[in-house]
């Protein structure tokens, strides 16, 4: 008997990640799959004299990691269970600023970004001296993130000198990062989902009352046709971290070209079901089933 695992966040409230887990649950029965779906809050996973070793309750074929369990995922894996997406590609797009140095170097466009100094002390101040070199790389507005967060939380915007000191004294002693505006996407970006290497289709995002598009924030989603720039940048990045599966985030420069903002290993589909008709869920379970059982 084929069987599968779908693992979901101990924690996580939200409706989106309950039906991403249900669509992708019920498209996988539908291959002749029997699918579980799991919280990952029962330690399924150990270092036991000097190994690693599955508590999980049955012994499955695949897991759906929607979550960004970073122990848990590596940990699965080196016991021999094969994970979608792999534990080295929800490492890499967890972190902002490891997806943007792991990017680098393979001709993806991105916006300039700077890494933020981490401090280790919170009553230390930010210095003037890491401000004015902030400033004179990046012209104002700023885009402050944090390297870790999701759905738009924790991402920023400084309009000037006292804006830019607030964020980055809030943030000094959390992992974070500066980045160029790209004002000519301000509150708009395209969401494109890619499976198996391939783009499947693609989503605009617009916010009229806030500079990030997240629909969850208040932004509206659109149909979107790629063109053949957009769709070879997206699956050049899919291609690089290795994703089963991914959402990239797209900015629109000045002349159109596109810049890569942000890569979500574990990005919701529904909104974008809905929005371009396109069965991402059953796409994914195909994908899955031909990986693990052609």
């Amino acid at each position: 008997m084929k069987k599968g695992l779908i693992l979901i966040n101990a924690y996580l409230k939200i409706e989106s990640q309950f039906s991403q887990a249900q669509r992708l649950c019920d498209e996988l029965t539908a291959l002749g799959v029997q699918t579980d779906i799991l919280r990952n809050d029962a330690f399924f996973a150990c270092v036991e004299n000097g190994e690693i070793v599955s508590a999980l309750p049955k012994k499955y074929d695949f897991c759906v990691f929607l979550d960004k369990d970073k122990y848990m995922s590596e940990m699965l894996e080196k016991a021999g269970l094969r994970l979608f997406n792999r534990h080295s590609a929800i490492r890499d797009c967890d972190d902002k600023m490891q997806t943007y140095i792991a990017l680098s170097g393979k001709g993806v466009p991105m916006p300039k970004t700077l890494a933020g100094l981490l401090c280790y002390e919170p009553t230390e101040r930010v210095r003037e001296e890491s401000l004015e070199k902030i400033e004179a790389e990046l012209a104002y507005p700023i885009i402050v993130k944090e390297s870790f967060g999701s759905l738009g939380k924790g991402v920023h915007m400084a309009k000037n000198r006292a804006e830019l000191l607030s964020l980055a004294e809030t943030l000094k002693c959390r992992p974070h990062l500066f980045q160029e505006a790209v004002l000519s996407s301000l509150g708009t970006d395209i969401r494109v989902i890619v499976i198996g290497g391939k783009a499947l289709g693609g989503m605009k995002r617009e916010s009229k009352t806030d500079f990030r598009s997240n629909i969850e924030l208040g932004g509206v989603g659109s149909r979107y046709e790629l063109n053949e720039e957009i769709t070879a940048v997206c699956e050049r990045v899919a291609s690089i971290l290795a994703l089963d599966y991914c959402g990239v985030d797209i900015l629109l420069g000045e002349r159109g070209e596109p810049l890569v903002c942000e890569v979500n290993s574990n990005a919701f589909f529904g909104g974008f079901e809905r929005v371009t008709g396109i069965n991402i869920a059953g796409a994914y379970a195909k994908h899955i089933y031909e990986e693990v059982y052609r």
